[in-house]
């Protein structure tokens, strides 16, 4: 039997603190292998049952940080789509929702964006002219 106090149901808060806490734990296992690990955040908060935790788990760098891909390939095809290389990670409101940018997929010419909206960490594509014009504000 478990020895658990009873879970009272699943926030945003308790989200980012079982998160972190799992990261943690990836850590020490992926350590042993060489590798590193970083959180890609949650996602899907479902009636404060249920969330998607996301990893990514890559080689690692000579300074022991893991290599991020998805912010290399932004870096290289953000002035293609009108953005910066520093916007990764920006946010950004639309129709009263907050956004944050988390990727740029060159292969989708009319949806290349990535965003996560804030509220439930749910991810979308969006067009690039769209997000440039809503960085502005």
């Amino acid at each position: 039997m478990s020895k658990a106090t009873p879970f009272p149901g699943l926030t945003p808060a308790r989200c980012d603190e079982i998160q972190a806490e799992m990261l943690e734990a990836c850590r020490k296992v992926v350590a042993g292998h060489g590798l590193a690990v970083e959180s890609l955040g949650w996602q899907r908060l479902e009636a404060g049952i249920s969330f998607v935790p996301a990893f990514r788990v890559s080689i690692a760098r000579p300074d022991g940080k893991p290599v991020n891909l998805e912010k290399e390939i932004f870096a290289m095809a953000a002035e293609h789509f009108g953005l910066k290389p520093t916007d990764l990670d920006r946010e950004f409101i639309d129709r009263g929702e907050r956004y944050r940018i988390v990727g740029i997929d060159p292969r989708r010419p009319k949806y290349p964006i990535s965003v996560e909206r804030m509220s439930d960490r749910r991810t979308y594509k969006f067009p690039a002219g769209e997000v440039v014009r809503l960085l502005k504000g």
